[in-house]
């Protein structure tokens, strides 16, 4: 296996575990407007945009509210319970190792840019990553599942987005990358399994634990 010409790392659930914390944002809001989010339906909304998340959460109520009405809700549960999120096990020895090779990288996540900045601030390592693609990127046309965002960050690197590495733990962010044409590790930390058979065609393998892909890093290179 031939060393990336860069690792594109998701956020939520990859370096950050923030995706238990997500959910129940998620359900908390649905309560207040008297329904219930089973635990399928909240892995549905894993590495989607916050607007995408809201419209389809409303499907699920069959409630005549707007996103807008819904995210005044949700928002301020996630605020409070995103702000002392912890970092994914590897994940700051893993972009240690990226810089100290001399591995390109890049943050590919759909969370907005305001989101990002108050989950990453209490992780200072996470400075190593320079280059960016945020959910309301203005260059950026659609969200993960499409390949849109990958592309994006393999086109701000200068790199063949063949010749990357994509990091994802969700279905939607899996997509994404193999759409993309990347090489996918899928992080399965909590064994909860994804279907192969909802997967594009590509080349991916699991993994539960960030340190399978920084060994793979250091005997590639």
């Amino acid at each position: 296996m031939s060393a990336p010409a860069a690792c594109l790392f998701d956020l939520d659930g990859l370096l950050l575990d923030t995706e238990p914390l997500h959910g129940k944002a998620w359900a908390a809001a649905a309560k207040h407007f008297g329904s219930e989010l089973s635990e399928t339906q909240l892995k549905q909304l894993r590495g989607r945009r916050r607007q995408d998340c809201a419209e389809q959460v409303i499907r699920w109520l069959e409630r005549s509210i707007t996103p807008e009405d819904l995210l005044a809700v949700q928002q301020p549960f996630a605020r409070r319970l995103l702000a002392g999120a912890p970092a994914m096990p590897g994940a700051e020895a893993l972009l240690r190792t990226c810089w100290r090779l001399d591995i390109a990288m890049a943050l590919v996540t759909s969370s907005a840019e305001e989101a990002v900045r108050r989950k990453c601030e209490p992780h200072p390592w996470l400075t190593l990553i320079e280059t960016r693609v945020l959910g309301d990127d203005p260059d950026l046309r659609q969200g993960k599942p499409a390949a849109d965002p990958f592309l994006l960050a393999a086109d701000r690197l200068g790199v063949d987005v063949r010749a990357c590495w994509a990091l994802e733990d969700s279905l939607a962010g899996s997509r994404a990358a193999l759409a993309a044409g990347c090489r996918l590790w899928l992080l399965d930390a909590d064994n909860s399994g994804i279907d192969s058979a909802q997967l594009p065609q590509g080349t991916w393998q699991t993994i539960l634990h960030l340190n399978e892909v920084e060994h793979a890093l250091i005997g590639a290179t």
